[in-house]
């Protein structure tokens, strides 16, 4: 059998599925624009997303419909548009940063945050809010007005609790298992709260995608920069809706073996090998609108566990 080109990976993986235009301009802005200054003017974004097939229109359409929503903002000189992230929205892009390129490993200590709103306690649309936002957090809902995770990210549930207006209604506990009372183990509640079985099968069908790009990328070593960035935004595009869907257990309470944990290992070895030629492509795009545009960041190179060397 006949093996893919870069080109035609790439053209084949855009034809799998219709990608959203924009969760993709989210995507380059996380994955290419946040190290170089967090911040780029119009002209560069539609370049960057053209060989992901998002026409110019699409590109301004989205770049409106984040700044509408609070994730960008927007600036103008002369007749040029310039879009950077949103201080309001910059921490939960740090936060989405760190579940993406850092490796898996959270470690569980026996304990529960749990977030109660007892009946009357908040209005119904206060309630939704704050639902939503704990379980994009990773936590599920135990029962009515009972949200629960195992390795919660206090900053994360401080800033979901203070952008939806929760802060200072709810109440947040940390809770440990009663010795000796006849208590079900508290690692079951796992089973109570979240059926694993879609988010592993993404994860498999994650690493059923890329896995045979390895090959390609090795018989393939010197890839044409655009290419590179392409392969590495489709790539991040995958992996970051993988990230997000997952409630981020500590290991001790996720089934063994567990599927995230082979595909960060994929996910980190094709980074790594469309990297250095992805950045040359950003580095050419970003500077040909604006000569000073700077380079990637110390903090870029510690992505998934160190980029150099």
């Amino acid at each position: 059998m006949t093996q893919l080109t870069s080109n035609e990976w790439i053209a084949q993986a855009l034809s799998l599925e219709s990608l959203r235009s924009k969760s993709l301009v989210m995507t380059v802005m996380g994955d290419a624009i946040a190290p170089h200054g967090g911040a780029v003017w119009l002209g560069s974004l539609i370049e960057l997303l053209a060989p992901l097939g998002v026409t110019d229109r699409l590109v301004r359409t989205s770049v409106f419909r984040l700044v509408q929503e609070g994730w960008l903002t927007a600036s103008r000189e002369g007749r040029r548009s310039r879009y950077a992230f949103d201080p309001k929205s910059l921490p939960r892009f740090q936060r989405a940063d760190r579940r993406i390129y850092a490796p898996p490993g959270l470690h569980w200590d026996g304990r529960w945050t749990l977030v109660l709103a007892p009946n009357g306690s908040i209005d119904g649309e206060l309630r939704t809010a704050v639902r939503k936002e704990l379980e994009w957090e990773g936590f599920a809902m135990l029962g009515t007005g009972v949200l629960a995770h195992p390795g919660a990210d206090p900053e994360g549930l401080r800033d979901a609790l203070a952008r939806t207006g929760g802060a200072g209604r709810v109440f947040v506990v940390s809770a440990a298992e009663l010795p000796d009372v006849g208590s079900r183990p508290l690692r079951e509640l796992v089973g109570e709260g979240w059926d694993l079985t879609a988010v592993a099968q993404s994860y498999r069908d994650f690493i059923g995608q890329f896995t045979p790009l390895l090959a390609l990328l090795r018989a393939e070593p010197q890839l044409a920069p655009e290419a590179a960035f392409a392969i590495r935004s489709l790539l991040i595009h995958a992996y970051r809706r993988l990230q997000l869907h997952d409630p981020l257990l500590p290991l001790e309470l996720l089934p063994d073996p567990w599927p995230g944990t082979d595909a960060y290992a994929v996910a980190r070895e094709v980074y790594l090998m469309v990297v250095a030629q992805a950045e040359v492509h950003i580095d050419t795009v970003l500077r040909r609108e604006d000569g000073e545009a700077p380079g990637a960041d110390a903090a870029f190179y510690q992505r998934f566990g160190g980029l150099r060397g």
